[in-house]
């Protein structure tokens, strides 16, 4: 595409929003507060998903050892439980440390066992973490064919919980982008549609004249691709700010501290909403511009 050809489009297209001032302030409006809602959803999103992998280091199945395994039985255990799939980390918890665990979790009544030999009452055990909290049955399965395991505990309805609420949270999600991106679509079809029909004489004439269809279209379509991105740098703004304000509010970064539980920082979700966004108004400009000139550049 020549460079007076591009300047060409450019320019219709921003002249096209300067004539229509009224629709494209609906459009700017429109698209802003449906970026914002996307941006809402895809930081909820990953802050929970960023939530559940917190959590995930935190829910260990605890393998334990029969009481005769030797060390050499023992570190053999460690690494098949380290290669099976899923598996992120493994911790050796002795009888020693399990027995003076239970003792500090007692408290004040752990007189209660004095006396009693660690060898007798705790096992060894291997605390796993996992990479995927839905990968916890089957790993659970394959620890419990190995040698030299008494038997496995695990937080399995917690883990089954966290499962259900992330995949809900997604679908929610999913389910809210596509009707934003369906109406923004429809709103700056609308939009552009009034545009046209304002101008539908003069399309006519340059279709009289011998203009293309493409040669029509384009400044629509440009106009429809400004709008989107315009509004995507707004909206990205607005995100950020909102976004580091929350993330300087102590108390709320405290309770999630206290929850053992971190906010994702903003720079590491950026070069994705601003992909996400260009993608967007790009695209749904795009669109919303290709259905309204359906009409007036029939053939």
């Amino acid at each position: 595409m020549k460079y007076n050809v591009l300047t060409y489009l450019i320019g219709e297209g921003f002249s096209n929003i300067f004539k229509n001032k009224k629709q494209a302030a609906t459009s700017f409006g429109t698209m802003c507060v449906i970026m914002i809602f996307f941006g809402i959803c895809f930081i909820l999103v990953g802050n929970f998903n960023h939530f559940i992998k917190q959590v995930e280091s935190e829910q260990g199945i605890q393998a334990y050892i029969v009481n005769d395994a030797t060390e050499e039985e023992i570190k053999v255990l460690e690494e098949q439980i380290k290669a099976l799939e899923g598996v992120n980390t493994t911790e050796f918890i002795s009888k020693e440390e399990a027995l003076q665990s239970m003792k500090n979790r007692l408290g004040e009544k752990s007189y209660l066992l004095d006396g009693y030999d660690e060898n007798n009452i705790f096992p060894a055990s291997y605390i796993v973490t996992l990479t995927d909290l839905t990968l916890s049955s089957k790993v659970q399965s394959s620890i419990k064919e190995l040698d030299n395991v008494k038997k496995i505990t695990s937080s399995d309805e917690t883990i089954s919980t966290l499962v259900k609420i992330a995949n809900g949270i997604k679908i929610g999600s999913y389910v809210i982008i596509a009707a934003l991106v369906c109406v923004s679509i429809f709103i700056i079809s609308n939009t552009i549609k009034l545009t046209v029909y304002a101008r539908r004489k003069e399309i006519s004439i340059m279709k009289y004249v011998g203009a293309t269809n493409s040669f029509i279209r384009w400044p629509f379509i440009v106009e429809g691709v400004i709008i989107g991105i315009i509004s995507g740098a707004i909206s990205l703004a607005i995100i950020a700010g909102i976004y580091l304000l929350i993330g300087q509010n102590i108390g709320f970064v405290g309770f999630l501290s206290n929850l053992g539980l971190s906010l994702l920082e903003f720079s590491d979700m950026f070069n994705l909403i601003l992909i996400i966004y260009l993608v967007l108004g790009v695209g749904i400009g795009i669109l919303g511009s290709s259905l309204s000139m359906r009409k007036y550049l029939k053939v």
